[in-house]
């Protein structure tokens, strides 16, 4: 849900960014004992309010202090998984944290996600209205009367919760490719924000379980016995999607440049055949 809005507001930069302070947040929990999620969804939180709240409403000074954010976590992550990996107190701490691995996720866990997830879900139900007028103008949804930055700071919260969550299956490197991959297809399928919403989750979920499966199978798949990544396969996934939903768009810009020539050698006499620009200046004369 989250991941259409983030395309339609143009802050997939913002996404990026959360996945690099979601990484700090969980090299930190674990250089500190705690569970990764602990990490992930603590310092992206903070790093999102931080994000809406010394930034403007405008492109640059948004940008601007995501950057700012982002260069931070990057520093803080190099500084975590040093310390983790000098001290020798959690093996694998960087592969964990970076790429991910569904299969090790502890079953406690599981309640915390299922809650998290409900939150951030219904944190964008309550503020659909404002955040969808927002989202199309943020002067009109001042005028109003709609609270722009306190619907900007909820939607950047939620945000972060999602990149979190998603930093659990693929790493703290690749959230973007699943919070960003089926919004960016479902938008192209459909123009509709509720339609793109739905399409969006079925494609992210399925992508998701379907990388599971073959992840699982891989182990079989050569004498080596080497099972791949679950990342790897739910990001490929994904990226085909994106690519394979392009194709109705080609053929139907194909059918476009098409058009003139059908047009133009159609019969002019009758009215029949006749270019916009010609029926147009018609009714002017």
């Amino acid at each position: 849900m989250t991941g259409v809005f983030t395309v339609v507001r143009g802050q997939s930069f913002g996404g990026h960014a959360l996945g690099d302070v979601s990484a700090a947040g969980g090299s930190g929990a674990l250089l500190a004992g705690l569970a990764p999620l602990t990490g992930f969804l603590g310092l992206g939180l903070v790093g999102a309010a931080a994000m809406e709240l010394i930034g403007v409403r405008r492109v640059r000074g948004r940008d601007l202090a995501t950057g700012i954010v982002l260069g931070a976590a990057i520093g803080l992550s190099a500084l975590f998984l040093y310390l983790t990996s000098a001290t020798g107190t959690t093996t694998g701490a960087p592969q964990q944290i970076l790429f991910g691995s569904i299969f090790v996720i502890a079953p406690g866990t599981v309640p915390a996600v299922v809650a998290s997830g409900l939150i951030a879900l219904a944190a964008i139900a309550v503020a659909w209205r404002p955040l969808l007028l927002t989202t199309i103008s943020s002067d009109i949804a001042a005028a109003r009367g709609a609270r722009v930055r306190l619907t900007g700071l909820l939607y950047m919260l939620a945000l972060a919760v999602s990149v979190g969550l998603s930093s659990l299956a693929v790493g703290a490197i690749l959230p973007t490719a699943l919070l960003l991959g089926p919004a960016a297809t479902a938008l192209r399928l459909t123009r509709r924000v509720g339609s793109a919403v739905a399409l969006a989750c079925i494609m992210g979920i399925g992508a998701t379980w379907l990388g599971i499966l073959l992840a699982y199978d891989s182990y079989d798949w050569g004498a080596s016995h080497l099972g791949l990544p679950v990342s790897f396969f739910i990001v490929a996934l994904v990226f085909s999607g994106y690519l394979l939903s392009g194709i109705p768009a080609a053929r139907a810009a194909a059918g476009r440049r098409r058009m003139p020539a059908t047009v133009t050698a159609g019969p002019v006499s009758g009215g029949h055949g006749m270019s916009p620009g010609h029926a147009l200046a018609g009714k002017e004369r």
